[in-house]
């Protein structure tokens, strides 16, 4: 493959170092962005991927600008690499990182939690009672995961003894889960998969973990020894058609059960039983191992604000932004980046790349005195693996059209090695870089 063609390729670069080393870094950055001055107060409330990487850009393309992100999080989570932990590829300190080694220079970062948004005032108040004002607000929170909501639930159970995993909780959970899922597929039993009814970050996750544990066992020469079931809270396995048809045949394939319509609900340590809610009633059953994913929503401090949708995912609290331009419909100074927003796709990582052209343009372009233009289109990009050295590259839109970043080159349904590669090497580099603000 030669320079032009990576360069043709790597029209949703987010994947292509895989395929391109460094050039994504610089074919994102190759024509710099005019400056413009001004004395505009930003505040970026989370520093996460979103946060970071907003900043980055914002601080090379405004002149003058009061910057401001506000997180009490002193570590940066990798998330994209919590499943390899799990399954025992990487070690728990590869997902962590410093905030502060992220953010830009020049800007005021204050390192603690929101615990007021008012936007009718234009104004965040901090946990610490410090009150800062803003002309325009980006909302990067991500969101929160709701372990209470899974009753007799706690992540003190989560453990090898126990059979209980949590990979989602961070990375010291993830490397729990790995030591779980070393000790069920070597001594077998039954194991319970499945995701939560809300939203959630990274939908592909749970069937990862699933596939990864299948393949393990195998591995290990205890196929036989294991049952896999996988518990969907609707009635598919992927929300792209063409991508839950060919998910359902790999399980099929290699003798994963899958049951529609089971929300997990109650995990009983003691008993080592999951009880899950179904059409016709509970249906509780007994584990071995179990994968335990709860249900997401907005942190409360933004379900609190009154820049959640009224009308749409009323339990969940996501920021009612337009789907394109990714701005408030109701408060024109605030923009989402990430996981907070309140959109039909894109709570993954790639995602959170495509939404900062987006932000960048039409917050740009108003200080500047002009219409901004760029718009996503809800990119969400999903390396699906479904062995260990194989996986799928599954990329969509808002209208679950495949987009392929390599058309004619990765088949998005194939299992591949170089799709793994992806995955396993190349997307921390290109994360790396996007946190800086150059991808």
């Amino acid at each position: 493959m030669n320079k032009f063609e990576l360069g043709q390729l790597s029209r949703r670069g987010f994947m292509s170092l895989a395929a391109g080393g460094a050039a994504l870094a610089t074919t994102g950055a190759s024509v710099k962005a005019q400056t413009v001055k001004t004395s505009a107060r930003i505040v970026i409330l989370g520093a996460g991927a979103g946060g970071a990487a907003i900043a980055n850009r914002l601080a090379g393309r405004l002149d003058g600008a009061q910057i401001t992100v506000i997180d009490g999080r002193a570590e940066h989570w990798y998330q994209p690499g919590f499943t390899l932990i799990a399954a025992g590829l990487q070690g728990a300190n590869y997902s962590v990182s410093r905030t502060t080694d992220w953010l830009p220079k020049g800007i005021n970062f204050i390192a603690d939690y929101a615990a007021e948004i008012d936007p009718e005032a234009n104004r965040i108040t901090t946990l610490g009672g410090e009150r800062v004002e803003y002309d325009y607000l980006i909302v990067s929170t991500g969101l929160v995961l709701d372990w209470d909501a899974i009753d007799g639930f706690d992540l003190d159970m989560v453990g090898p003894e126990t059979g209980i995993t949590a990979h989602y909780a961070g990375p010291e959970y993830a490397a729990k889960t790995w030591a779980a899922l070393d000790k069920f597929t070597t001594e077998g039993g039954v194991g319970l998969f499945g995701r939560p009814a809300t939203e959630m970050k990274c939908a592909g996750a749970p069937l990862k973990i699933t596939f990864l544990a299948e393949d393990i066992a195998t591995r290990k020469g205890n196929r036989d020894k294991v049952e896999l079931i996988y518990n969907s809270q609707a009635d598919n396995l992927f929300g792209v058609p063409v991508v839950d048809h060919r998910v359902r045949q790999l399980f099929d394939d290699r003798g994963v059960e899958y049951r529609w319509s089971h929300v997990l609900k109650a995990v009983d340590a003691g008993a080592k039983t999951a009880t899950y809610a179904t059409p016709e009633g509970d249906v509780t059953t007994a584990f071995d191992f179990i994968n335990v994913i709860p249900p997401q929503r907005a942190p409360q401090v933004v379900r609190d604000s009154g820049l959640s949708w009224a009308d749409k995912w009323t339990d969940q609290g996501w920021i009612e932004v337009d789907q394109q331009t990714l701005r408030h419909l109701r408060y024109a100074n605030v923009f989402g980046i990430g996981d907070i927003n309140g959109v039909p796709k894109g709570k993954t990582a790639a995602s959170v790349k495509w939404h900062q052209p987006v932000v960048e343009d039409h917050l740009v372009s108003e200080i500047a005195g002009r219409e901004g233009t760029k718009t996503f289109d809800g990119y969400t990009s999903c390396p699906l693996i479904t062995r260990i050295g194989r996986a799928m590259l599954i990329e969509f839109d808002y209208h679950n059209h495949l987009v392929p970043s390599f058309p004619g080159v990765i088949a998005p349904l194939e299992e591949l090695w170089v799709s793994w590669l992806m995955k396993e090497v190349a997307l921390k580099a290109t994360y790396n870089a996007m946190l800086r603000g150059r991808a």
